[in-house]
């Protein structure tokens, strides 16, 4: 598990995806929250679906005698905090975080039990604006981490409920077909829709879904596959929010695709999913989720969405490297038993800007110099015996030079 034993290159990319994301989320006005690592069960489950209830990681309490929980998605988490302590705010709350969630699930290759997140959340708006707003700063988003080729993958919950309203079929049947779709599976369908009483019309439009996907054409094929009051306006939606799309400039970014039946039970409208190019897993999910507040008493719309960093880590790893190369500026040697000056050089050097440190084991130059170039170090500097002079090694070229020792404390001193 790569969350689990982070070594320092892979920290160092994880922890340039979370603050790079993190200024994009600032500049479009969210500001941090912080929720907590546990919460009581009986509490976090109010705002979870039967997906992730599943997935939680439980315990006893022993101080209490409840159940406790680590909490599998961060959303939830932010409308229980809004709902019982934000209430009073003016709206709309634009909230942003990075945490990490845990979750039950197989051991396997591309399955990772604890989860980087960083996402935003923007309670109480509801307007194809802020949905496009959302799917414009995904974008952006990619794009400063250094995502080149990507799309955004557009689906429309209301836009299937509003084909499956009224069909009145038994939940097996309904959920065996839901499943199809999601696969894209017309041959399983087809043979599913045979043995249901449902009417020609309603089939055809039940089997237009896997094939709604795609650009801006899609709309007009939904259009003329549906009949249905409730599919029309959830159209109507997203024509709204491509006309925004439009105005940012993003639109070729955008894929549509109206089969696409993914997401948690509390997304209510529109929902997206990032993907990069070359990687079958989504880097990044967002959608709108109007009745998840009102599961903690306080009635908002909302949408948002967020960044599985570690997937996004994993599409980027190669294109991460020049931005997250680990070195540190110094490493600073002296001999004999008193170490001051270096000491003080040290603390000159950061003092200055300069990421230093001390070669505290005795060993010679050779094998100092062996050991800053192993570690990514820029230069030595070496204190003479006399401690009035200083050798400054350039590691890159090898390149040397010998300085007073008072000069590395001057004003403009610069390596």
């Amino acid at each position: 598990m790569i969350a689990s034993n982070a070594l320092p290159v892979k920290a160092a990319k994880i922890e340039y995806l979370q603050q790079t994301l993190h200024g994009v989320f600032s500049q479009w006005g969210f500001r941090p929250i912080i929720p907590p690592s546990l919460e009581f069960l009986q509490t976090l489950e109010r705002g979870l679906g039967e997906g992730l209830r599943e997935k939680t990681f439980r315990f006893d309490d022993r101080q209490s005698g409840k159940l406790v929980a680590f909490p599998p998605d961060i959303t939830p988490q932010v409308a229980r905090i809004v709902a019982t302590r934000m209430k009073e705010m003016p709206l709309p709350l634009r909230l942003c975080y990075t945490e990490r969630v845990l979750r039950h699930t197989e051991q396997q290759v591309g399955k990772d039990r604890e989860i980087f997140q960083a996402g935003v959340e923007m309670i109480g708006l509801d307007s194809p604006e802020a949905d496009a707003e959302m799917i414009a700063m995904a974008v952006e988003s990619l794009k400063a981490v250094g995502a080149e080729e990507f799309t955004i993958d557009i689906g429309q919950v209301e836009f299937f409920r509003g084909v499956m309203a009224d069909l009145q079929l038994p939940p097996a049947t309904a959920s065996e077909i839901q499943s199809a779709i999601a696969r894209k599976d017309r041959t399983s369908l087809a043979a599913l829709l045979e043995a249901t009483p449902l009417d020609d019309r309603s089939c055809e439009e039940i089997m237009a879904l896997p094939r709604l996907f795609g650009g801006r054409e899609v709309l007009g094929k939904a259009e003329k596959a549906v009949t249905n009051d409730r599919s029309r306006r959830a159209l109507d939606n997203l024509a709204q929010v491509l006309e925004v799309l439009e105005v940012y400039g993003v639109e070729d970014h955008v894929t549509f695709d109206l089969g696409e039946l993914r997401g948690l039970d509390y997304h209510t409208g529109l929902t997206f999913q990032g993907f990069l190019t070359g990687m079958g897993r989504a880097v990044c999910l967002g959608g709108r989720y109007d009745n998840l507040t009102a599961r903690y008493g306080y009635p908002a719309p909302a949408t948002g969405f967020a960044f599985n960093l570690l997937n996004l880590l994993f599409a980027l790893d190669k294109e991460l490297d020049k931005s997250t190369e680990l070195h540190t500026d110094v490493l600073i040697l002296q001999s004999g038993n008193s170490k001051q000056e270096a000491q003080q050089i040290a603390l000159s050097l950061r003092a200055g800007g300069y990421s230093a440190a001390r070669e505290i084991i005795a060993r010679g130059l050779e094998a100092s110099i062996d050991y800053a170039h192993k570690m990514n170090f820029r230069y030595i500097m070496a204190v003479e015996e006399n401690r009035q002079k200083v050798r400054v090694i350039n590691l890159a070229d090898g390149s040397q030079q010998t300085i007073a020792y008072q000069a590395i404390f001057a004003a403009d001193f610069k390596l």
